[in-house]
């Protein structure tokens, strides 16, 4: 499905899953939205960003900064 609004093009997809009821109402519960589709969108969403997170933070711990001093970090900072 494509919806146009003057120059923006938004692309959405929709989807048939076979899905646990159970599992959809706590998802719906949970996010506080009162559709389906409105629950599944921040659940993946709240999902995709726990992932970046993880994904980050295994970056992160593979290649950490070390600061001796202050002014190294000041000097990182003032560089980005």
């Amino acid at each position: 499905m494509t919806n146009t609004m003057s120059n923006l093009i938004v692309y959405r997809m929709k989807v048939t899953a076979i899905i646990d009821d159970d599992l959809v109402n706590n998802v719906k519960l949970f996010t506080q939205s009162s559709t389906v589709t409105e629950a599944i969108t921040i659940a993946l969403k709240d999902w995709l960003d726990i992932y970046n997170i993880k994904e980050l933070n295994k970056s992160i711990s593979n290649n950490p900064i070390f600061i001796d001093n202050g002014q190294k970090i000041r000097e990182m900072n003032r560089s980005i």
